[in-house]
């Protein structure tokens, strides 16, 4: 029994697999929110759910998706879908202040989906999220790349920043991805 207590407790400690068994290890992390103390563990949070995980700044000619993201985030979230927003300044074009970044998303644009603190998306530098998407999709070619993950944890695609957030094609595809029973 204590051998047992042991080994969960230092599962507990190193976000190991045994704690997370069915989550994909590009899941298996905990960051911040933008412009707060809050951190997300993306595999406690969002268990069995489908992900449209997303790259964004804020002054880039296709930041106004952020309102037809707000709107899929709001059609599909009580199905099983979480639009989740990784800020990144990899193409210039994201606020240096986080306070400013979140202003625009979540004042001007009324995001209420969750949005990552400014970090990198591709490359050497990219946060283990968008390594793991980079190793299965292909890495972000400018801002608001849309990665779709299954409710099982499978990258289905990646879209690029000319398929807006409410196209059919992407609107079918989140469709496929959302957990069975809630379609």
């Amino acid at each position: 029994m204590k051998k047992h207590l042991l080994i969960m407790t230092m599962a507990a400690l190193t976000n190991s697999p045994a704690l997370h068994a069915g989550c994909p290890d590009f899941l298996d992390h905990s960051m911040r929110r933008l412009a707060s103390t809050d951190s997300i563990q993306f595999c406690e949070a969002y268990e069995g759910k489908a992900l449209l995980i997303v790259n964004t700044a804020s002054y880039c000619g296709y930041t106004p998706q952020f309102e037809s993201l707000e709107q899929i985030h709001r059609d599909y979230r009580e199905n099983g879908l979480v639009v989740v927003g990784f800020s990144s300044d990899d193409f210039f074009q994201e606020d240096n202040d986080e306070g400013d970044a979140a202003e625009i998303c979540f004042e001007k644009y009324e995001v209420s989906f969750p949005v990552m603190a400014t970090s990198a998306v591709r490359g050497d530098d990219a946060n283990p999220v968008f390594k793991g998407l980079g190793a299965a999709a292909g890495y972000p070619s400018w801002n608001f790349n849309k990665y779709l993950i299954s409710s099982d944890g499978q990258v289905i695609g990646r879209f690029s920043s000319s398929v807006k957030p409410d196209s059919e094609e992407l609107r079918t595809a989140i469709r496929s991805a959302l957990p069975s029973e809630q379609i």
